[in-house]
């Protein structure tokens, strides 16, 4: 498999073309600066150890807390509680969304955390780059709802929203750690259903393999300040129960993507989730599906959290690109 290897990244709205059986991998130089060290400095994995009798209230005020470190939303930012057939989420919206194009959100927070509230920040600023409506579905969370509960609470929520809301041409999948491997178990879920396909699914640092397999795992253990491999484990026990880990629908780096739309995903070299990026272009490839995956020298996971580097503003721009060009190639070619 071919990887193109850049020297740098671009900072304006131009985003690199997608690959057609290949994956794009781009390296860019980059010193950690003071925002990228204040914003990993509080982590999830601080304090005492995680271990299998860590309260699940504990890991979850952990993880509220490093989503509070996102800041506040922008003052213009809308939030809009609703609902979608049976599910209840959030819409987000911008002075500059368009109704025409909606981000299906699925958050972060290990399928045992997180919520539309915890990613306010982080999803208005994607909705500001990509001119979308965003709404951040409010999926069930395990312990008390395991899989697979929360892909069919993505699956359930694509197909009202197909219905009553967008067309799937309109629409992008997206997300972030847990919630970006949702997206692509859901898109999973929606091929193997004969939905409709939505116009692309991008994703940032995406957890795709709860089996815990990639290299990167122990290969970045001491360099990622987010994440840890405990963590994960006791998440991926809390979110599986019995169910085998390397099932598509919970890790879809084992999955077949036959028929996928174009697929944009971002990490950062650091964390221990970097090659469940690199595999999900794999499997892109294998299928022959468009796809850019790209890797961020320096960065941490979900490092798009903070405002303050650089790098997280010029990923915020390309995904918010490839979610505008996507949707507005597909409208085009309805009409």
């Amino acid at each position: 498999m071919e990887l193109a290897l850049t020297a740098s990244c671009a900072t304006d709205d131009t985003h690199p073309p997608l690959g057609v059986g290949k994956h794009r991998i781009h390296g860019i130089p980059h010193v950690m600066t003071s925002g990228q060290g204040s914003f990993v400095d509080r982590i999830l994995s601080r304090g005492k150890p995680v271990t299998a009798e860590t309260d699940i209230a504990e890991l979850r005020s952990r993880y509220a807390q490093f989503c509070a470190r996102f800041g506040a939303p922008p003052s213009d930012a809308k939030f809009e509680p609703a609902q979608i057939g049976p599910m209840k989420g959030e819409w987000v919206r911008m002075p500059n969304s368009w109704p025409g194009r909606v981000v299906l959100y699925f958050h972060g927070g290990n399928y045992i955390a997180g919520s539309p509230e915890t990613h306010r920040t982080l999803v208005a600023r994607l909705a500001q780059a990509s001119e979308a409506t965003v709404f951040t579905l409010d999926y069930r969370l395990a312990p008390e709802f395991a899989f697979p509960a929360a892909v069919r609470d993505g699956i359930d929520t694509y197909r009202h929203m197909i219905a009553k809301t967008a067309a799937a041409q309109q629409i992008v999948f997206a997300g972030d750690g847990s919630g970006g491997g949702l997206a692509f178990a859901v898109l999973h879920a929606a091929r193997n259903a004969n939905l409709p396909m939505p116009a692309g699914c991008a994703a940032m640092s995406p957890w795709a393999d709860l089996s815990l397999s990639g290299w990167s795992v122990m290969q970045n253990a001491k360099t990622d300040a987010v994440m840890s491999w405990e963590l994960l484990f006791v998440s991926a026990r809390h979110y599986l129960k019995k169910t085998n880990p390397a099932d598509p629908y919970a890790s879809p780096v084992f999955a077949n993507f036959k028929d996928f739309p174009p697929i944009m995903v971002h990490a950062g070299s650091l964390e221990v989730l970097k090659d469940d990026a690199s595999r999900l272009g794999d499997r892109a490839a294998d299928a022959n599906v468009p796809v850019s995956i790209e890797i961020y020298d320096g960065m941490q996971h979900v490092f798009q959290g903070s405002r303050s580097i650089p790098d997280a503003k010029a990923s915020l721009q390309r995904l918010g690109q490839f979610i505008r060009t996507r949707t507005t190639q597909q409208a085009n070619a309805a009409q």
